[in-house]
């Protein structure tokens, strides 16, 4: 007699399925394809990729890579890296905390993405194929053949849902098609990186000072682009490239770090943010640094409003346009019919105040509302602002506003005898009138910052997160949601009339058509409301980063011309659709979006 010790198959029970890949290739050789492309890659940007400098970055030179031969050899050392450490070499195994295979495929996809932008642009500009020197076509097929190897490496599939036979043909592809995404979501997911260990503490500084002058680099990279095809390239390069650092593990464990040093983390980066005007060779760029600071500091005040208390308001530009007309009526303007002229420091505290009261005045009696009721009432205070200071030219009202020419000709500011309008040798380097200004809004930023940091982390942070989450339950608790609520908007109308103080002596004109709910050029209310979105609600460095990018990004996509607001709302679905927590996002709110995220041991007063 014997003893049957294997339990029988089931029909229809699925084996285990064996790890392929989305290509049939043999693993080895996709590995060598992959990696071996990248080198190619590599060597292809010492290439000429056209015969005429015709193409903008003259990629005519052998032996030096020029504009966007720069941003293909950055993707296939990277890629060419993330393929040597998928063969466990001893040194690179650092690189893939998370493992390699899905890092290598954003790598290989971000090579091949703007490689072929590049030879398509040159074709498409130039006439044809014909203008590709040997060097365009290698790195087309070597980015290519890069791309299929990284396609062709191994992952594990998600099991199909089962089909019913009754099921119309509809359904039945509707669940094929599901099927195959979440097989492609899956060839790009990535495993839990390492933890870090404790490292001896100057080593951790010495990598949060690394990873700090590496933003600070892309970042005067990419506000330095000169064409409008490098500008793109740069965009793909540094999207692919994060999302490769990402699923590698690298970006977690670099956050890890930082959070054991926030302190020295939010003074750094200050600091290199401080270097920007010392990398400049000219005011050009500096410029568009001082608005961006202007704008990421009224959205940071936002966030307190919108990220920690969860109150929608759609007229915050209005609080940056009272404490820029305030601060414009006191600073010397001919223009203001009070023929004063203030010191920096009460004009500035002249700004912050009127904004304070303005947003006291609204918020008493319209914070009683919630939701979309909140929401329309702001927006309507917003226009009324608009109108108001529109009217106010002596015709239509009292004389106080100039109307809709504004007020103009605001000197510039002298604070301690430094005159900010002048330009002056730093260290040998000249310092010119925007980035005196810069320097002096990034100190305000750092203000904001601050209060933005002790005011989430004290007693009255936890209320404006308690009535966030669920206000009926908080006012059951004792909290007094009223008093709460129009704190956090009077805190947030302030920080908005300080950054507005300096937005007067920077533009020199203050004029109501500057603060509109929409338009193409922020900062507007719903540009702001954007940043503090995309960035990441309740966070420092989300609104800050998302700023940076509302503001960037149309300042180069002008070439567009009326599609470009197209492409840019086309860019927030995208995002919004695979990235709804924010590009910053606590780990609360990951929590909410992505339930199969690993919930934190602890979390901060902000989810943090």
């Amino acid at each position: 007699m014997t003893t049957q010790t294997t339990a029988p198959e089931t029909p229809g029970t699925p084996a285990a399925s064996t790890p392929t890949g989305l290509i049939g290739i043999p693993t080895p050789i996709g590995r060598a394809l992959a990696t071996g492309g990248g080198i190619l890659t590599v060597i292809s940007t010492f290439m000429s990729w056209t015969w005429t400098a015709k193409f903008p970055g003259d990629l005519t030179v052998y032996g030096y890579p020029g504009g966007l031969q720069v941003l293909v050899l950055i993707g296939g050392a990277l890629t060419t890296l993330l393929g040597l450490a998928g063969y466990g070499i001893k040194g690179l195994r650092h690189l893939v905390p998370a493992g390699g295979d899905a890092a290598l495929r954003f790598a290989a996809l971000g090579s091949f993405a703007t490689a072929w932008y590049t030879v398509i642009a040159i074709s498409d500009e130039l006439g044809g194929l014909v203008n590709l020197d040997p060097g365009g076509f290698l790195v087309a097929i070597a980015t290519l053949a890069a791309l299929i190897g990284a396609l062709a490496l191994p992952f594990q599939h998600p099991e199909p849902d089962p089909i019913d036979p009754d099921d119309e043909a509809w359904e039945k592809f509707r669940n094929k098609a599901a099927h195959k995404r979440d097989t492609i979501k899956a060839a790009f997911a990535a495993g839990s990186p390492r933890p870090v260990g404790k490292l001896p503490a100057y080593v951790e500084i010495l990598i949060i000072a690394g990873v700090l002058a590496l933003s600070l680099l892309v970042f005067t990279y990419g506000i330095g682009t000169e064409y409008d095809e490098l500008f793109i390239g740069f965009l793909i390069t540094a999207g692919f490239g994060f999302a490769a650092l990402n699923k590698a593990g690298l970006v977690a464990q670099a956050t890890q770090i930082t959070a054991r040093h926030q302190n020295i983390t939010v003074c750094g980066a200050f600091v290199a943010a401080a270097l920007f005007p010392f990398t400049q060779t000219d005011d050009q760029y500096a410029t568009l640094g001082v608005y961006i600071l202007i704008f990421a500091t009224v959205a940071l005040g936002l966030n307190i409003v919108v990220g920690l208390a969860g109150l929608l308001d759609l007229g915050y530009v209005a609080f940056l346009g009272v404490g820029a007309y305030a601060a414009a009526l006191v600073s010397g303007s001919p223009s203001s019919p009070f023929n004063v002229h203030f010191p920096f420091w009460a004009a500035v505290l002249v700004g912050a105040l009127a904004s304070l009261v303005f947003g006291v005045v609204i918020g008493a009696p319209t914070l009683r509302l919630r939701g979309d009721y909140l929401a329309i009432v702001t927006l309507g205070f917003g226009e009324i602002f608009r109108i108001t200071a529109n009217n106010l030219d002596g015709t239509s009202g009292p004389s106080l506003t100039n109307g809709s020419n504004g007020i103009s000709s605001i000197p510039n500011l002298k604070i301690l005898g430094w005159d900010l309008g002048a330009p002056h040798d730093i260290l040998g380097f000249t310092i010119g009138r925007f980035a005196n200004y810069f320097l002096l809004m990034l100190i305000i930023t750092a203000v904001v910052v601050l209060v933005f940091r002790r005011s989430g982390d004290s007693r009255i942070g936890r209320a404006w997160v308690a009535i966030r989450e669920d206000e009926t339950a908080a006012l059951a608790m004792g909290i007094n949601g009223f008093k709460v609520k129009l704190i956090a908007f009077a805190v947030g109308a302030s920080l908005a009339g300080l950054a507005g103080t300096v937005q007067a002596h920077v533009t020199y004109t203050v004029t109501p058509e500057q603060y509109q709910f929409a338009g193409p050029i922020p900062p507007n209310s719903a540009f702001l409301l954007a940043a503090v979105v995309l960035g990441g609600m309740g966070t420092i460095g989300g609104p800050l980063i998302g700023a940076s990018l509302l503001y960037l990004i149309p300042n180069k996509l002008q070439f567009l011309g009326d599609y470009q607001l197209f492409a840019f709302g086309l860019a927030l679905i995208l995002l919004m659709r695979f990235r709804p927590e924010g590009l910053v996002a606590n780990r609360r709110r990951q929590l909410e979006f992505h339930e199969e995220a690993e919930a934190p041991t602890v979390l901060s007063t902000t989810g943090a």
